[in-house]
């Protein structure tokens, strides 16, 4: 078996305990977790047949066949700078939401975010109840700036469920992810619910665009960088979106005008798998926590590494190796037993500076040990290493392929999410492992904060835009 960058400690961890046996069982079960160059190419060609199966074949997307979306965005129109006016922007995630107020002026732009709370209630309720909430507090949000409320505003609807998007400010819901559950909102625009639920509340606001959160990171990179080509998302979940030829999107259904040959597809490639077709890559650990989880059998290539998942892993990889008297001398604590003792934020403090004080502190805290030895500190560091690792391969693969398939003289990469912002290899990982797997490739990848929050404001600003310029307002 060959790894990229075998060579390098960074790349490829290696562990050393004092105990040659208990390393080489150790290592037994750890290196289940270390993908291999052959499994990286399969990957590879199970995600290309994939897309180019999705863009031909639209009925098969998101199926049994091609477990890729493949979702035609309708953006077309991007930001280049010449966008000006008030632009409202709202992002659903997981707990909470943020509304945006983009005031863009002759590249003098201004930004500002709030963050409001979704009751658990809410979450698993029903969509009116959920939707009018947001429109109470989006009516807060206006509070702060009252000459808003006298306009007639666009607003972008980040909206980062896997959706059917049938045009540009129509999205009807196929599945929820993450801790929502509401099941009366399955198979209806979320565009619309959202309109209605502005209508009962008589605000002045117009969903003019509904897309998704790597969408929106992507759109946000191309206002940074016009070189940008793909966004992506790796924060709590996992996704991409990339800029494609419109002459490969057999959906695409130009309407009116448009002033560019490229549309944004959005992956949900946080589902990469769900048909069993890289079932070669995934360890029974992986296979147990997707079992364990709210969805079980849907997107799975996010619970191989994403923040909510990846702390989860480790913890079980422990308990393995304690079970086997490998780590922690065989005691398992009950907080080692805990699905919620250990998580990303932990693997990114391990990773990072003092990792040795680090580590020692949070087996105590978080693990609840008070005696531990030596072997048992490196254990835990060489678990967290490899996983990071794995994370890294696991996005470089499809990034990498989506930056030969786009195929400019420079692609650059927006991401936006925790994982990559806080985990503190994660950035030099992905640079050097899209170098390995996209050779002679120009590129680079960039932290778009809030770039699915902003991105929608910015999508129905580039909107307003090119409507001004075609004299269709």
């Amino acid at each position: 078996m060959t790894y990229l960058l075998e060579s390098s400690p960074l790349h490829n961890p290696i562990l050393h305990l004092t105990d040659q046996k208990k390393q080489e069982k150790a290592n037994e079960i750890i290196s289940q977790f270390k993908l291999t160059k052959n499994q990286l190419d399969k990957i590879r060609e199970k995600f290309l047949y994939e897309i180019n199966l999705g863009l031909n074949e639209p009925s098969k997307a998101g199926t049994k066949e091609c477990s890729l979306y493949m979702i035609n965005t309708f953006i077309t129109s991007l930001p280049n700078g010449k966008e000006e006016g008030d632009f409202l922007s709202l992002d659903l995630g997981s707990t909470n939401f943020r509304v945006c107020l983009s005031t863009l002026a002759n590249q003098q732009d201004q930004f500002n975010v709030k963050y409001y709370d979704i009751p658990d209630a809410m979450r698993t309720g029903n969509a009116e109840t959920l939707f009018n909430h947001i429109v109470e507090c989006i009516d807060n949000f206006m509070n702060d700036y009252p000459k808003l409320k006298e306009k007639n505003l666009l607003l972008g609807f980040t909206f980062s469920y896997p959706m059917k998007q049938e045009s540009l400010n129509v999205g009807k819901l196929v599945t929820w992810t993450k801790s929502y559950d509401i099941k009366d909102a399955i198979g209806q625009d979320a565009a619309a619910l959202l309109q209605k639920a502005i209508d009962r509340k008589g605000l002045k606001i117009n969903v003019a665009a509904i897309l998704n959160d790597s969408s929106g990171t992507l759109v946000k990179g191309i206002y940074l960088d016009q070189d940008c080509g793909v966004g992506v998302i790796m924060g709590s979940g996992f996704n991409a979106c990339y800029l494609e030829k419109m002459e490969k999107v057999s959906s695409f259904k130009q309407i009116g005008d448009t002033r560019s040959d490229r549309v944004l597809i959005n992956l949900e490639c946080g589902g990469f798998g769900d048909n069993g077709s890289i079932d070669f890559a995934k360890t029974p650990i992986d296979k147990q926590v997707d079992q364990d989880s709210l969805f079980a059998g849907s997107f799975t290539y996010e619970k191989l590494f994403s923040g909510v998942f990846i702390g989860d892993i480790a913890r079980r990889v422990f308990l393995q190796l304690a079970r086997q008297g490998l780590l922690f001398n065989g005691v398992i604590s009950q907080q080692l037993e805990n699905s919620e003792s250990f998580t990303a934020k932990h693997i990114s403090l391990i990773e990072g500076e003092n990792s040795d004080a680090k580590t020692r502190e949070i087996i105590s805290k978080n693990l609840g040990y008070s005696e531990f030895s030596d072997d048992d500190v490196a254990i835990v560091k060489h678990v967290c290493a490899v996983l990071s690792v794995r994370a890294a391969l696991f996005v470089a693969i499809l990034i990498s392929t989506l930056i030969e398939r786009i195929d400019r003289p420079v692609t650059k990469v927006a991401i936006d999410g925790s994982l990559y912002k806080h985990h503190p290899k994660i950035k030099r990982l992905l640079t050097d492992f899209i170098g390995q797997l996209a050779p002679g490739r120009q590129f680079d990848h960039y932290l778009a904060e809030d770039g699915s929050g902003k991105g929608a404001g910015l999508v129905v600003a580039a909107l307003y835009r090119e409507r001004l310029l075609r004299g269709s307002l």
